[in-house]
């Protein structure tokens, strides 16, 4: 089980992702820019590493969103979501530090809305967006706790 840090940065009714490539070496996954949390490191210190690292942006966590409890073998991990807010930078697909250059997951970094997230046949959506209506329902307390 991991913890998870992820951000949800919204603009022009888009939602910014990151797509990761060979997930485990099963599947391609759209999902928002986020990863794990360190020992001894604060969640929002997290958030905007992790953010900087995929995307190119900095930025500044706003508010607490929800939590959610990804599982799909063979991952397991609590995510904490976060609004974000862009405070430098420019929009760049990023890469994982920990990683060498021939095994970087992250494909490409872009706005989406809900509709073109779904319709993408190439890779899954993450499931926090199964349920959506609308971009803007991310941001609803009741949201997701824990499906």
């Amino acid at each position: 089980m991991r913890v998870r840090v992820c951000g949800i940065l919204l603009q022009d009714k888009k939602i910014l992702l990151v797509r990761h490539q060979g997930i485990a070496g099963q599947y391609n996954l759209w999902s928002p820019p986020g990863g794990g949390l360190s020992y001894g490191e604060k969640i929002t210190d997290c958030l905007v590493r992790e953010f900087g690292e995929e995307t190119g942006l900095a930025v500044k966590p706003r508010r607490f969103l929800f939590m959610h409890e990804y599982l799909k073998a063979p991952l397991h991990a609590l995510e904490l979501f976060f609004e974000v807010e862009v405070m430098d930078g420019a929009l760049k697909v990023g890469s994982d530090p920990e990683l060498e250059t021939d095994a970087q997951l992250i494909s490409e970094v872009t706005f989406k809305t809900l509709a073109e997230i779904r319709s993408d046949s190439t890779a899954q959506p993450h499931q926090i967006f199964e349920d959506l209506i609308d971009l803007d329902d991310l941001f609803m307390p009741q949201h997701r706790f824990m499906k």
